[in-house]
């Protein structure tokens, strides 16, 4: 490799907006392109079994980095990630997708090349990624460097994928090596409209007599927005009840005595419930209600008492301001919340708002595993600084209801609810945050999914333990419809014998739990051994449902 190219330049861009690694598969037209990634000084390859699996572990890297990129071929390899892609693009996850393509000189030729679809043409693909990405560009000579700024800049501020052609000709041509950095995000806020909600919203406070009158529903939103420190000490100057909806699950501390719990309109515990819809005052901040995350559509929110902040909007009661970006209005908030807590006579309370959970510890040893003990027994085992990651049904909704230690974060996928994702996305989050011990929570249908990644968690010698609930297929389906019909069956694994067959060695124990005290026994080990990967085949009756996805599904299963 001789000179400056555009794969250099690229590859320098995404270093300096904080992506360390590219995930993905190689591919004939993407070969050359990724010598320049092996070779860049700060950037490294990480290689995976499958493009869908490098997307998921893309998505898990850029929902705790800001931004991540995944590099497939033309065409079957871009394909192979597409579901991967519009997971990130509806949980609002930045990723570059970076296509290698075959080379300019062979696509004016109009041939029938490998990878295509045999009629000559090279645009189909990027016309079929056109509403999952929030830019695209197909690169040329003449354009590559402005297209590529371009892309990175809206992937970055709008929080969103982007997708990258790059023909194998291009990618090698030369660029000029540029010293400028990319220009820093705007805040696009109007002052008067910020001024405007102000009033509208110090009105809708002096209703207030106490900041106990005074709740805050966190959401989603104010994650990717970047805006979790503002919130906390917008939350930090009352101390307000505050609540999270489950797609928001960590975003403020749950150990915090004024957490009021998880928010999931009629199926939430009752205290959590009075806490949002019975407040004088609401800040919904950045929630998006979805129908899984808000027991079915159940919330149930006085629009007169709220105020609603978006992502570029503000809403106090029916009158709505904007431009007005959500960190900004957070901001704007904080000394009203310190004007109300100036109300207030004699120290703040110190009781927890919220209904503590079953703890750890409660049952014998002897007893079988149950969806409740087995909740109970993680929840307890959980330790500060952890990533924990539960697939969508019994994992997610299992663990949703539990409060978790401070400095946990969270990982779910609550609105795609693409099944397997957080096997790969394990692999995703741990590198983007290394030194913090994975803990990934996963249904036995969802895991055969994407269990052949698990061989690059052991390759990259990550610290995790894996909990592989098994209850013998398709539970959650069960539980919506059809609990006696083979669809929901799958065949089942031995995952201990699995794990060490995918490469473990020295840097895996296995092991399989029936009772309460042989998950202890387990996670005692895992505690002993944190450098390793744990995994746990963790047997539960087949029929056996958390509380809330229970709920769920009733009404699911009514549709």
């Amino acid at each position: 490799m001789s000179g400056y190219t555009v794969a250099d330049h690229l590859v320098d861009r995404l270093a300096e907006l904080g992506v360390d690694r590219v995930f993905g598969v190689p591919g004939d037209y993407s070969l050359a392109m990724l010598d320049h990634v092996t070779h860049h000084p700060t950037v490294r390859w990480t290689g995976c079994t499958n493009e869908l699996n490098a997307g998921y572990a893309a998505d898990g890297y850029g929902r705790l980095r800001g931004i991540a990129a995944l590099c497939t071929t033309f065409g079957v390899g871009e394909l192979s990630a597409i579901n991967a892609i519009a997971g990130a693009f509806a949980e609002h996850v930045p990723v570059v997708h970076i296509v290698g393509a075959p080379a300019l000189t062979a696509q004016a030729q109009h041939r029938p090349v490998h990878h295509t679809l045999g009629d000559g043409r090279f645009g189909h693909f990027t016309a079929m990624h056109a509403d999952i990405t929030c830019a695209r560009a197909s690169l040329t000579h003449e354009n590559a460097v402005d297209e590529i700024d371009r892309v990175l800049r809206e992937v970055r501020d709008r929080r969103l994928p982007g997708y990258l052609v790059i023909p194998a000709d291009v990618a090698a041509g030369p660029a000029e090596r540029t010293r400028a950095a990319l220009p820093a995000t705007v805040d696009t806020t109007d002052p008067e409209a910020l001024a405007g909600f102000v009033d509208a919203a110090r009105r809708l406070f002096e209703t207030a007599s106490t900041p106990d009158d005074v709740t805050l529903l966190a959401g989603l939103t104010v994650h990717r927005l970047g805006a979790g420190e503002t919130l906390a000490r917008l939350l930090a100057a009352g101390p307000l009840p505050h609540a999270v909806t489950p797609w928001a699950k960590s975003l403020v501390d749950e150990s915090a005595p004024r957490f009021a719990g998880t928010y999931t309109g009629a199926t939430s515990p009752p205290v959590t419930r009075a806490a949002v819809e019975d407040a004088a005052v609401l800040v919904v901040a950045g929630v998006v209600f979805t129908d899984l995350n808000s027991g079915m559509f159940t919330q149930q929110i006085t629009r007169s008492r709220t105020i609603d902040l978006g992502p570029r909007s503000a809403a106090v009661g029916a009158a709505t301001f904007s431009p007005v970006e959500l960190p900004t209005a957070l901001a704007a908030l904080e000394p009203l919340v310190a004007e109300v807590a100036a109300r207030r006579s004699g120290p703040a309370p110190s009781e927890p708002i919220a209904e503590p959970t079953p703890a750890a510890g409660a049952a014998p040893d002897g007893d079988a595993l149950s969806q409740d003990t087995l909740w109970a027994e993680v929840s307890g085992f959980l330790r500060s600084g952890d990533i924990v990651l539960a697939d969508q049904g019994t994992s997610f909704y299992g663990m949703a209801p539990h409060r978790l230690p401070a400095g946990v974060t969270f990982v779910g996928q609550p609105l795609w609810a693409s099944i397997g994702y957080t096997m790969p996305a394990l692999l995703g989050t741990c590198t983007a945050h290394p030194g913090h011990r994975g803990v990934l929570l996963i249904g036995d249908g969802a895991a055969q999914m994407t269990a052949t990644e698990l061989a690059t968690v052991l390759r990259e010698r990550i610290p995790a333990v894996i909990v592989v609930v098994d209850n013998d297929g398709y539970t959650v389906e069960r539980a919506i419809h059809g609990p006696a019909e083979s669809y929901n069956d799958i065949t089942p694994w031995d995952w201990p014998a699995l794990a060490r067959a995918l490469g473990g060695g020295d840097h895996l124990v296995a092991t399989r739990a029936t009772t309460v005290g042989e998950l202890r026994e387990a996670f005692a080990g895992a505690t002993a051994n944190p450098e390793r990967v744990t995994l746990v085949q963790a047997v539960v009756p087949r029929d056996d449902v958390p509380d809330l996805l229970a709920a769920l599904t009733r009404v699911l299963g009514s549709h």
